[in-house]
C-alpha cells in the first residue's frame, strides 16, 4: 500500500488525472490506518470552482458519494438558488474515510485529528491540481484551514478572497452541516442567508 501511495505522490497531475484505478488504490492506503472505507471526491474535471468539506458523514460513507445527507441537501438547495449547477462543480473533502464512534446502531461524526488530515493533504493537493479550479470554496474551518495553510475564524475570513497559488483563490465559509446544527431558528436562517451571500459571491469570482 505505501508503495502505491509514494508512486502516486511522484507523479503529475496530467499523469494521476489518466489514472482512475491506482488513484482508487491510493485512496485506500490513505485511510489504512483507520480502516475506514475512503471516499472519492465527484465531480467533472477541468472545472471553475472546487468545493472542499471536511469529512464524508454517515449518509456519504453508506452512499460512496460526497455531500448526499443532510448537509448535501441543503447545499444542493444553497446551490440552486444562488445559480449554481451543482452538476458543474468539483465537490470534495480533506480527509476521505467517515471518522465516528459508535453508539448503539448510530455512528457519530468525531472531528479528525490532526494527523489525519495532513495524512490526506497530499490528496487534496492532487485534486486541485487536476481539476485545476479558478477558485476554491472551502465549507468549514478544517478545509479553510488546510487551504489557507494556517488558523481560520470562519467569520473574520469570510468575503475575503485567501492566495492559494498562480490563478487560483479560495473562499471561506461555513460548512453545511454547522448550519444545521443552529438551534434556533431565526439565527439558524440568518447563518443560511450569509451562506447563501458567500455562494453568490463565488459565482461572481468564479464568471469574472
Amino acid at each position: 500500500m505505501e508503495s502505491v501511495e509514494k508512486h502516486l505522490r511522484e507523479r503529475s497531475p496530467k499523469e494521476l488525472a489518466q489514472m482512475p484505478k491506482p488513484l482508487r488504490a491510493a485512496s485506500a492506503a490513505l485511510c489504512i490506518l483507520t480502516r475506514h472505507r475512503p471516499l472519492l471526491a465527484r465531480g467533472p474535471r477541468l472545472r471553475r470552482s472546487c468545493w472542499v468539506g471536511e469529512q464524508p458523514g454517515d449518509q456519504e460513507d453508506r452512499a460512496g458519494r460526497p455531500f448526499v445527507g443532510p448537509a448535501g441537501r441543503l447545499l444542493d438547495r444553497a446551490l440552486k438558488e444562488s445559480g449554481l449547477d451543482r452538476s458543474k462543480v468539483f465537490v470534495t473533502n480533506v480527509v476521505k474515510h467517515f471518522k465516528h464512534e459508535q453508539r448503539g446502531k448510530r455512528r457519530i461524526h468525531k472531528q479528525p485529528s490532526r494527523y489525519e488530515v495532513q495524512q490526506c493533504r497530499w490528496w487534496l493537493d492532487r485534486e486541485i491540481a487536476i481539476v485545476r479550479p479558478k477558485l476554491v470554496v472551502a465549507l468549514g474551518t478544517t478545509a479553510a484551514r488546510e487551504i489557507a495553510g494556517r488558523p481560520i475564524t470562519i467569520s473574520r475570513e469570510r468575503g475575503r478572497l485567501i492566495r492559494i497559488d498562480e490563478g487560483c483563490n479560495a473562499l471561506a465559509t461555513n460548512h453545511p452541516a454547522a448550519i444545521l446544527r443552529i438551534r434556533e431558528e431565526t439565527s439558524r436562517n440568518d447563518a443560511y442567508t450569509a451562506f447563501i451571500s458567500d455562494l453568490k459571491l463565488a459565482k461572481r469570482l468564479v464568471k469574472s
